[in-house]
């Protein structure tokens, strides 16, 4: 089972917060007895947002938060007294995060960079006190509005890892290797398919201090897309990577059909993976000869480029490494990926703003009356002795 450190997928209920309710009070003091309409607003209910965070990798801290309440607001009060605003909640998330609504399935937004901020959920506003609502025909107006109601939705948050270059690959073919060979990071390596059971990251170092994250992704056999082996369950991660860099071991019987067999499961899985440059290295050619990577290179794709190397040995990491960088920053790479950002269309919520409008026997009512529970007495006055 995989290590349960890495948590790519929570649900979670969220509700922002309710509106205060307006004020709807009478000043009558004794100097003063016609002091009218006092009532203050009610405070705004809290917003929830959603916030990049480059020190989460991982959705673990909310694997049991199961739901995020924002606070609401607080009720106007007399001597035209606001009520306090809630409190915003923010849910920290790794910069990858894709959000969905739990009931409809629907896309809901995107999450890519460290610090942006989405707003999920949109706090209620406070109503009007009676204070807003005098006129010179209506002096003394008994009556107040309500807070605007909160927003609650349950939400699917499902991670998609952020890297420059993600290694696609059969079980046992050589990615962990190549991972801590080029970067500091240590995954698992053994000699056993699967041996992978979760993502990870490294740094790859390149010349003039400049460098690109490298991602292992565990091992895909043929049938992930239909949920064999791992199934869907990492083919994901693949979605957010520039660039994809296929490895296919020097021993295998036929190269060209173990390629074409992982660009099938990767086309199944989302087509738009076909749109992502490619790099195809030949993995484990410590146990070739020259004259057998000579015959393999008739044998293999034209379309992209190609190099042998050997993560034991070093054979062509460096050329590997020009290769992966050239590629990254080739004209052509940067616009798809553009491209391919600018498809993330953030969810823009046709939040009408409250009007305040309640429908009633077919007729739309400029002024909400509250019940009587909800108001205070309209004779109760208040009365202060002035020394």
């Amino acid at each position: 089972m995989p290590d349960s450190n890495f948590v790519d997928y929570v649900k979670i209920y969220c509700r922002s917060g309710k509106g205060g309710r307006g004020s709807m009070h009478l000043r009558h003091v004794k100097y003063n007895p016609n002091g009218g309409p006092d009532g203050g607003d009610g405070g705004r209910g809290g917003n929830v947002y959603l916030r990049g965070n480059h020190n989460y990798w991982t959705l673990l801290h909310l694997k049991y938060q199961r739901h995020v309440f924002a606070e609401h607001g607080g009720n106007g009060g007399r001597d035209k007294c606001h009520g306090t605003d809630g409190k915003d909640m923010y849910i920290d998330v790794p910069c990858g995060t894709v959000v969905y609504n739990a009931e409809t399935g629907k896309y809901v937004c995107d999450v890519l960079h460290d610090g942006q901020e989405v707003l999920l959920l949109k706090g209620g506003r406070g109503g009007l006190g009676n204070f807003q609502f005098r006129t010179a025909t209506n002096q003394t107006p008994r009556y107040a509005q309500p807070g605007e109601p909160m927003e609650e939705m349950t939400v699917i948050l499902e991670l998609k890892l952020l890297a420059d270059v993600g290694l696609v690959g059969f079980p046992n073919a050589g990615k962990s290797t190549l991972l801590s060979s080029l970067s500091s990071a240590r995954p698992k390596i053994a000699n056993y398919p699967f041996t992978t059971l979760e993502p990870s990251l490294g740094i790859i170092a390149y010349h003039d201090h400049q460098s690109f994250v490298m991602a292992d992704i565990p091992g895909i056999i043929e049938g992930a897309s239909e949920g064999k082996g791992l199934g869907l369950r990492f083919l994901r991660h693949i979605e957010r990577n520039s660039l994809l860099l296929f490895m296919v071991p020097g021993d295998t019987d036929d190269i060209k059909k173990e390629y074409e067999i992982l660009l099938k499961e990767l086309n199944n899985f989302n087509p738009e993976l076909n749109d992502k440059h490619r790099v195809l290295a030949i993995t484990k050619c410590d146990l070739l000869d020259e004259e057998l990577i000579e015959m393999l290179r008739e044998t293999l794709p034209d379309d992209l480029p190609t190099v042998f190397i050997s993560a034991v040995t070093g054979q062509g990491l460096n050329q590997l490494k020009d290769i992966l960088w050239q590629e990254l920053n080739s004209e052509s790479n940067k616009l798809k990926n553009i491209l391919a950002e600018d498809t993330l269309v953030h969810r823009d919520k046709d939040i009408s703003r409250f009007a305040f409008e309640q429908e009633a026997e077919g007729e739309d009512l400029d002024v909400v009356y509250l019940d009587e529970s909800d108001v205070e007495d309209i004779d109760d006055f208040e009365y202060e002795e002035n020394e």
